[in-house]
């Protein structure tokens, strides 16, 4: 349970977010905004009125100050790194900030692209995977083989998504806990197209957005029902929003920030779900974990590359095409379109760090304190150092 002090002091958090949410959409016109997501639909905060960028700086110094004196050691950490972050970002919006700092401020991650090293050893286990279920040829050509066999016609994409909802749904609740809600309430399935994501959970509208111009497959698929649904960011917004209500949740987390120091972990909860409700039990599901793996990891080389180096976005994308093992001209247009928002860009190592970081912390608490860490996991905000600061 957190203190009163830290549950005041959240509230303030919030407001201070949604004062620098407004002011950042009224200066650039992003209507998606910093706070992409606002569970407050009943208006119980209103965001603080900043009538600059100065203004901003000089209230999230005075946070990050009052944040030293939080009682709990993982808010300290947590809302000093936030307030960092917003620091980081308010500086981004007046004077500009190299992209390399931008990593390091905004996602408090290096400022580096995932390692050479780290891709060939993710494609060696990739091929050790393929080999043994008998696929010839090299890499590529494997990869071209287990995609053909388990591709989903996007006509099937619906069906099949909403399939393996039910079947996320039914799992999280054996294997993780019991979400607070009818499944009447769960999401549903759109198909889009020409779009900057490969999926997208809108919560507020209990609908996933999946992107049928990549080449999909039905362990992709798996994946997904998990990422964007259940134990990922339905559950994570429904546990929030639920635990807030009964007075056991801080108020910032009725609000999904990007740019911030939680964003890793947000992603990482999504991602090590496969995990944590056992659904890697096949070769192909642990095909597809590490091709999920190695493309967290060359989207942050195609965004390095971009911002960091300079190259072209042709010579990226030529880049991305000739190291991508899967998904096609979809999946790099998506990737090539995500990484060149420059409000986004930094978003790509979310999804390289947060899932080492959630599943690491998730395998090292015992198993009869799991049921108190996803309480602690879901129940308050936390960045790639909090999660590791619960107490086993």
């Amino acid at each position: 349970m957190l203190s009163d002090r830290t549950l005041a002091y959240a509230r303030h958090v919030t407001t201070a977010l949604l004062g620098v949410d407004a002011l950042y959409r009224a200066d650039s016109g992003d209507e998606d905004g910093l706070a992409v997501l606002n569970m407050d639909t009943a208006g119980e905060f209103a965001a603080e009125t900043f009538g600059s960028w100065q203004a901003a700086r000089e209230r999230f110094t005075e946070l990050r100050l009052e944040a030293g004196g939080l009682p709990e050691p993982d808010r300290r950490v947590y809302y000093d790194q936030l307030a960092q972050s917003t620091l980081a970002f308010v500086e981004w919006r007046q004077h500009g900030l190299p992209f390399e700092a931008q990593l390091t401020g905004f996602l408090h991650v290096p400022a580096e692209a995932a390692a050479a090293a780290e891709l060939d050893l993710l494609q060696s286990q990739i091929r050790a995977l393929l080999d043994r279920a008998g696929y010839p040829g090299d890499l590529r050509a494997q990869c071209a083989a287990w995609e053909a066999r388990h591709r989903v016609p996007a006509e099937d994409v619906p069906s099949v998504l909403r399939d393996l909802l039910h079947q996320a749904w039914d799992r999280t609740e054996e294997r993780l806990i019991r979400i607070p809600a009818p499944r009447s309430d769960g999401m549903r399935v759109s198909p889009v197209s020409g779009v900057a994501f490969n999926a997208r959970c809108d919560y507020l509208e209990r609908q996933i957005e999946i992107n049928t111009d990549p080449i999909l497959t039905r362990p992709g698929l798996r994946h997904l029902a998990v990422h964007e649904g259940y134990p990922g960011h339905y559950v994570q917004f429904k546990l929030r929003e639920t635990w807030y209500r009964e007075g056991t949740a801080p108020a910032d987390v009725l609000l999904s920030v990007v740019n911030t120091a939680s964003s890793s972990v947000f992603e990482g909860i999504a991602d090590s779900g496969m995990e944590v409700v056992g659904w890697l039990d096949t070769g192909d599901d642990r095909v597809q974990a590490l091709l999920n793996r190695y493309r967290a990891g060359i989207g942050t080389g195609a965004a390095w590359r971009l911002h960091a180096l300079g190259w072209t976005a042709d010579a990226v994308r030529d880049w991305l095409h000739s190291v991508s093992l899967t998904g096609g001209e979809g999946w790099v247009d998506n990737r090539m379109a995500f990484i060149a928002a420059p409000s986004r860009a930094a978003l790509i190592w979310s999804y390289w760090w947060g899932e080492p970081v959630v599943t690491a912390a998730w395998r090292a608490v015992p198993t009869d304190r799991r049921g108190d860490f996803t309480r602690y996991l879901y129940g308050r905000m936390h960045s790639n150092t909090t999660v590791g600061m619960f107490p086993c």
